[in-house]
């Protein structure tokens, strides 16, 4: 295993290259997790979520979570730990600026608590994680150019949480805002488990079941807040994770074809062509 870690402050980026790992017990910070190959498992109380290239889990400072990966080939993975007073005076600084002039340092409110989920990991926020990668296998020391990745990345997701939950909570057609949350809170257990479970035959009653949601309940806020139901979901995650392997393996795509769970080889190739307008030839 090769594991390299930074200390910036008190929070710390996590580098490793490994093919089995297992971590317990791990809480006390704020955490953005991604994999670059392979994936990684983690384990929330009875939530259990894989986590694969292309996503990233962002955790709680005081979720209780364990971590493993186990895998016949090299898994390159990046944590970021950050201490919660880095996060609570993010959000301070997020105020208005006059009363930033004037209360620098009146920090008299607790630390956020977010919507725990798997996110999409893309735009910005996949730059500043691949740049911190690079910066730490370069065992880079530059404190300041490191503070300055670990604003950015906190920045950039904010950006990605306002999308993924705020936005989408507001489109639920609920008056209550206590309620929207729950909602949306649930819906996020749904689509993690639909990503951690893709290439299984997932049934919609085991989905409505882990988001504690009638299925009909279920269907209808999906609608609201992803606008496709969570079979177009699972065919999306599917179809994406088939562009991965086409992109980054060698594996035959009959192969493809199984290892992202569709049964049919001629419909996938038809839903792939429509969805990104190659074949799956094509685009390797």
């Amino acid at each position: 295993m090769d594991r390299k870690k930074i200390l910036v402050g008190n929070n710390e980026i996590r580098s490793e290259t490994s093919y089995n790992t297992s971590y317990t017990g791990l809480t006390g910070k704020y955490s953005i997790n991604v994999t670059f190959n392979g994936a990684a498992d983690f384990k929330l109380g009875k939530r259990e979520l894989r986590l694969h290239p292309e996503n990233f889990i962002f955790l709680n400072s005081n979720t209780n979570y364990s971590s493993r990966i186990d895998s016949t080939t090299k898994v390159n993975t990046l944590s970021i730990f950050f201490d919660p007073y880095f996060i609570r005076d993010f959000e301070y600084s997020r105020r208005g600026e006059r009363f930033l002039l004037d209360s620098p340092f009146d920090y008299k409110y607790e630390a956020p608590v977010f919507v725990e989920s798997i996110y999409p990991l893309q735009g910005a926020l996949k730059d500043n994680l691949v740049s911190l990668w690079s910066l730490i296998k370069s065992n880079s020391t530059n404190q300041l150019l490191l503070n300055d990745c670990l604003h950015n990345c906190l920045l950039n997701y904010y950006s990605v949480y306002n999308s993924e939950v705020v936005n989408r909570a507001a489109s639920l057609k609920f008056h209550s805002h206590i309620t929207k949350s729950e909602i949306l809170r649930r819906l996020s257990i749904a689509k993690d488990y639909i990503i951690s479970n893709y290439n299984k035959n997932i049934r919609l009653d085991d989905i409505a079941q882990m988001a504690c949601l009638s299925v009909n309940h279920l269907l209808r806020t999906c609608k609201q807040a992803y606008q496709q139901s969570p079979h177009q979901f699972l065919t999306i995650i599917r179809l994406q994770q088939a562009k991965y392997y086409l992109k980054n393996t060698d594996y035959p795509v009959s192969e493809i074809v199984d290892m992202v769970g569709f049964e049919c080889p001629s419909s996938f190739i038809r839903l792939f062509r429509n969805s990104f307008k190659v074949t799956p030839g094509q685009y390797r």
